[in-house]
């Protein structure tokens, strides 16, 4: 499979810094994702604010209850503008997740970019058209909902 862009924009009527502390503390991330990936944040992470070269261990398991480890990095970040993560070791044979903010009047703009590429080539393919970008859709939809309740 060749990779594939999706992204998403998101107006959230809090200001900037209120946002981007929130999204820049990995521990958030549970707050954010569906119950039934049972996601779970293995790195010791509580209070810490992201940075540079942050790794971020997690255990998923959104196929069928089988838990995958996933290992991500926050490769970059650009305070109150963008960070971007980069998985490491997981499921994907490419996950590359900008995540970008931007003050605009009543509050903030969220932008999501999402590069990715499901591993065994034909199959992958298959795959991602049967059941991974539905999923993938379906996991930033509650995203998107979380964060209109949460804000």
């Amino acid at each position: 499979m060749r990779p594939k862009r999706k992204s998403w924009t998101l107006f959230v009527p809090r200001p900037l810094p209120e946002v981007w502390d929130f999204f820049s503390r990995p521990e958030n991330l549970n707050k954010l994702t569906p119950g039934h990936v049972a996601f779970n944040i293995l790195s010791p992470l509580a209070g810490q604010e992201m940075y540079p070269g942050m790794i971020v261990q997690y255990q998923i398991s959104p196929l069928l209850g089988i838990p995958m480890n996933w290992v991500t990095e926050i490769t970059q970040i650009r305070h109150h503008e963008w960070f971007i993560d980069d998985q490491r070791v997981g499921p994907y044979a490419l996950w590359h997740h900008q995540h970008h903010f931007k003050a605009v009047p009543g509050g903030t703009e969220m932008t999501d970019i999402l590069h990715y590429q499901v591993p065994f080539g034909p199959l992958g393919t298959l795959a991602n058209a049967l059941f991974v970008e539905r999923m993938i859709d379906q996991i930033f939809s509650y995203r998107e909902a979380a964060v209109r309740e949460l804000f």
